[in-house]
């Protein structure tokens, strides 16, 4: 079986987990994460490989982390990730790329990302629920982190933090490749 089933499978298996400990309906989901009933169903049987997006969508939905989503197995309460089981989730042909290192419930998801991106590339993020918060560690080149508009320049070895339940991107409009650590807690649904 291939990495891409075995997700896919895990997908299918978590989404109606999570969706059934919850209490929501497929239609009740679907309003909540702003995807369609039919892309659930698909989702649930596994038959599709949705976007990063509509993942995030869906773990946002549910509050719970997208590493919660795709994990292949409820681990013990000490979780080693090798390296070889980082999930790249993002990338373009340019050679940008993002990789979700970690993820843990406490009390609601928290997630920890490794992202590069090259010289020009860019990646545009959704809000989050109320109560979500990010935290950037930029490891080389400068971030150009844009929220609400507004633009906010982070040149490597600096930090930024910002409430992420706005419309935000990260960017590098530098000449070289810029890397970051970043973290993201999401309030539990309540």
């Amino acid at each position: 079986m291939s990495d891409l089933d075995l997700l896919t499978q895990s997908l299918a298996r978590n989404v109606k987990r999570w969706r059934n400990e919850r209490g929501f309906t497929l239609d009740a989901l679907a309003a909540r994460a702003g995807v369609s009933r039919g892309m659930l169903i698909q989702i649930e049987q596994a038959r599709t490989n949705p976007s990063i997006g509509t993942v995030v969508k869906i773990g946002d939905a549910l509050g719970i982390s997208v590493t919660t989503l795709l994990d292949y197995e409820q681990g013990p309460k000490v979780r080693v990730v090798p390296a070889d089981q980082v999930v790249r989730l993002w990338h373009t042909d340019a050679g940008s790329y993002s990789r979700l290192l970690a993820g843990t419930e406490a009390p609601g998801p928290l997630e920890m990302w490794d992202w590069r991106l090259m010289p020009g590339d860019s990646s545009a993020s959704d809000p989050h629920p109320v109560g979500t918060v990010e935290i950037a560690h930029v490891i080389a080149g400068e971030l150009t982190l844009t929220v609400e508009g507004a633009e906010y320049h982070v040149p490597a070895g600096a930090s930024v933090t910002f409430e992420a339940n706005a419309p935000h991107s990260y960017g590098n409009q530098g000449e070289v490749p810029m890397e970051l650590v970043l973290a993201v807690s999401v309030p539990p649904v309540r």
